[in-house]
């Protein structure tokens, strides 16, 4: 190609508008979810016309040297611009078996039919569930590459920077056998380079910096009066702050159960500067804190089912309104007092260290319950953080102002077209559908299946079940098998590595606290005889290779010491072994006591279980954790709902007072 392929200036700021849906919309909607989610298999079935379109252009493709592959390069993006906003089978089929050509011969890979099935599946606005070491970022490629020469800017997003960077630097010469330029946004950088990354014809990034990078450009819109058109005329003139982003165009995306579902619960917030506006001094804080401490549950407040929330009784309102009674300060405020209070129940009640954050180098540093990473320089919002502060005894910070908010839903909602692979997307399906507008598609596997599942093993107590573990992982020790035991949070992983220390097993630990050897421990997880304990692995994106002798050995040996609050979760943690036709072994090891089974609403599933297990065996409970499971999954898709309520509700509320266009 004699000259790299430009794409077209961005003239102005592209994206969808949010779509208000009223409550009979919503149902029709719902039935269609619960029918969509039964298609997996037959949308796969229905998308291999497009091996037949590829196959008629790899023989012709195959024949021809490197200059006159990028020669058709040029021809076949002119073709996809043809036909504005829409990629036709015929082209897309011939660009895809160019681009498949172009990767074997500059990247030594050549995409396998199954990741041609997956790259149309996301070209066609749906998520490709395809198992773990099915090779999900090549097959990016082939979507990635075709809508980038189809002129569109595509923004690439995955879970953390590391795998950002490490898989924008592996497909890079394929991009630039094209002419395409590549972009990595991370953490950190400035906002004059991530102007200058943005203007690239594909941005690798994670979906947490993007979306902030989107919300500070709405900041900045929120500034300007006026229509989104004439906003952006005026802030393309000299002397007026730019815009980062050049619009939502294309989203690749991923995990993409983890971003659009796990992550879906908590809106993103973007803070400005300190404030102490409404009275949210230190003194409030302390006040809050100190009287929260004396608060009785069940009397004051209740903690809902399953909700990771307070909600103040009327007797505790009727308590705060004594204690202020007379009071013309801040706590005398019943809507400042009885939201201070509240966090500081949150921050008592709900949010504990090793799970929800870390105390490191005097901060409070949240931990990405999805990924299990630290979050650095992320806080709570509406005085939350600074009471965990509180809490841990450490210098409580400012609160900060909120300038900007929006949740996950009603971002991706906004791209003009989004697409996404992950390995356990259906059992989100009908939330997938429902609220995204998003189809999964079960691509089958490359090569067969020959993992091996064990039995759940249940223990009345959670010493037991260590003590198993422990037992178990060196069986498979001295048998030469690697052992991956998942765990849910930092201090279960302190809990196993404390009794493997114990039995005398060697083991590394991979876990929030020191995420920043990640790659280097999954890289040795497969070796012969390695036991590796990890948190959540949602999200981690790094294969499993096994060693020399493991196959023989019987593979990978994962094991589950709890069930997560989502089965999907537990079945990415399953997809670490038997990649691309390996043995592999899967073990579950659960107790009644587990973290799944504590909390409001499980006490009278754990005392059904304990029963059974007196009277028939502990095997016969299990049962019980797969209901309690399931009730969780129903209570979190719930609150998602709520989340997206509020949000739209928000922003009704801000666009009559003028503050949204």
């Amino acid at each position: 190609m004699n000259a790299p392929l430009r794409l077209p200036a961005a003239l102005d700021y592209p994206e969808r508008a949010d779509v208000q849906e009223g409550p009979v919309e919503r149902w029709l909607i719902g039935v269609q979810a619960s029918v969509m989610a039964r298609g997996a298999r037959l949308r796969a079935w229905r998308l291999r016309g497009i091996l037949r379109a590829v196959r008629r252009h790899q023989d012709r493709f195959a024949a021809m040297d490197e200059g006159e592959l990028q020669a058709s390069g040029r021809a076949v993006a002119l073709k996809l611009r043809e036909v504005p906003n829409r990629l036709p089978l015929r082209v897309t089929g011939e660009a895809f078996a160019l681009i498949r050509e172009a990767s074997d011969r500059v990247l030594g890979k050549r995409h396998y039919d199954v990741q041609v099935l997956g790259a149309w599946a996301m070209l066609r606005g749906q998520i490709a569930e395809m198992r773990t070491g099915e090779g999900k970022t090549l097959c990016a490629t082939l979507a990635v590459t075709t809508a980038a020469l189809a002129g569109r800017p595509v923004h690439v997003m995955s879970v953390n920077d590391y795998l950002t960077a490490r898989d924008a630097e592996e497909m890079s010469p394929l991009y630039a056998f094209f002419g395409l330029s590549v972009g990595v946004v991370q953490e950190g950088q400035d906002a004059d380079l991530r102007r200058a990354l943005y203007r690239s014809d594909i941005v690798y990034g994670t979906n947490k910096e993007i979306a902030f990078d989107y919300l500070r450009d709405r900041a900045v819109l929120r500034r300007s009066p006026g229509n989104l058109r004439r906003k952006i005329d005026r802030l393309m003139r000299p002397g007026t702050e730019p815009l980062r982003l050049r619009g939502l165009h294309v989203a690749i995306i991923d995990e993409a159960d983890s971003v659009l579902i796990d992550e879906a619960r908590t809106p993103l917030i973007i803070s400005g500067g300190e404030t102490e506006e409404g009275g949210f001094d230190e003194a409030l804080f302390r006040e809050a804190m100190q009287v929260a401490t004396d608060l009785i549950e069940g009397e004051h407040y209740r903690i809902p089912r399953g909700l990771r929330r307070i909600e103040m009784r009327p007797a505790g309102l009727d308590h705060l309104d004594e204690i202020a009674e007379g009071r013309e300060d801040a706590f005398g405020i019943p809507v400042i007092r009885e939201h201070a209070v509240v966090q500081a129940l949150n921050a008592l009640h709900i949010y504990h260290s090793g799970e929800a954050y870390l105390v490191m180098d005097g901060k409070v540093q949240i931990v990405d319950e999805n990924t299990g990473r630290v979050m650095a320089d992320r806080s709570w919002s509406d005085g939350l953080h600074q009471m965990v502060e509180l809490k841990e005894g450490l210098e409580i910070t400012k609160a900060r102002e909120t300038l900007s908010r929006i949740t996950y839903q009603r971002l991706f909602r906004r791209y003009a077209h989004v697409g996404g692979m992950t390995g356990t997307a259906r059992d989100a399906a009908w939330e997938l559908w429902s609220v995204y507008r998003l189809a999964v598609t079960k691509i089958p596997t490359n090569k067969p299946d020959i993992r091996r599942f064990a039995g759940d093993r249940l223990f009345t107590t959670e010493s037991r079940k260590w003590q198993a573990i422990a037992a178990r992982a060196r069986e498979f020790h001295e048998a030469g098998m690697p052992v991956l035991i998942g765990t849910r949070s930092v201090t279960a992983s302190q809990q196993a590595s404390a009794r493997l220390a114990e039995a005398g097993l060697p083991h590394q630990v991979l876990s929030a606290a020191q995420d920043a050897d990640e790659a280097a421990v999954i890289a040795e997880a497969g070796q012969a005889g390695r036991i590796t304990v990890a948190t959540n692995m949602a999200g981690r994106g790094t294969d499993i290779k096994l060693g020399a002798g493991v196959p023989e050995a019987g593979g990978l040996a994962v094991i589950l010491s709890e069930r997560h609050d989502s089965r999907r979760v537990d079945r990415q943690l399953e997809g670490r072994c038997g990649r691309q036709g390996e043995p592999g072994r899967v073990e579950a090891f659960l107790s009644l006591e587990d973290e799944l089974m504590r909390g409001k609403g499980a006490a009278n599933l754990r005392r059904a279980g304990q029963v059974m297990s007196r009277l028939l065996g502990a095997s016969s409970a299990g049962w019980v954790l797969r209901l309690r499971q399931k009730n969780v999954e129903a209570l979190h898709a719930e609150a998602r709902r709520d989340l997206l309520e509020q949000d739209r509700q928000l922003s009704r509320t801000l666009a009559v007072s003028g503050e949204l266009e």
